[in-house]
């Protein structure tokens, strides 16, 4: 299954609504997992990710390939659903 990650920072101005999309993702049964920027963890995930600006949202497949993202944007559910559920 495929599963999101999202980067976020506390002072972004677009990232309560890049939270509140993966919330009800996450209510929906797909795994979501939060990186905050403002930390060390946050910072090296983003690294390992190229992540540049926020808030950033990438998918991967069940083998760590990333297969869609988005950076310095909020999609909008209905674009990440499409892109989630496409090859379901």
């Amino acid at each position: 299954m495929e599963l999101i990650k999202i980067f976020v920072k506390a002072k972004c101005p677009k990232c309560p609504a890049a939270k509140e999309i993966g919330m009800e993702l996450k209510r929906e049964g797909v795994p979501v997992f939060h990186y905050d920027l403002d930390t060390i963890d946050g910072l090296a995930e983003a690294s390992f990710y190229s992540i540049l600006s926020t808030p950033s949202f990438i998918i991967e497949d069940e083998k760590e390939m990333e297969v869609a993202s988005w950076r310095g944007v909020v999609p909008t559910l209905q674009e990440v659903k499409q892109r989630l559920f496409r090859s379901n």
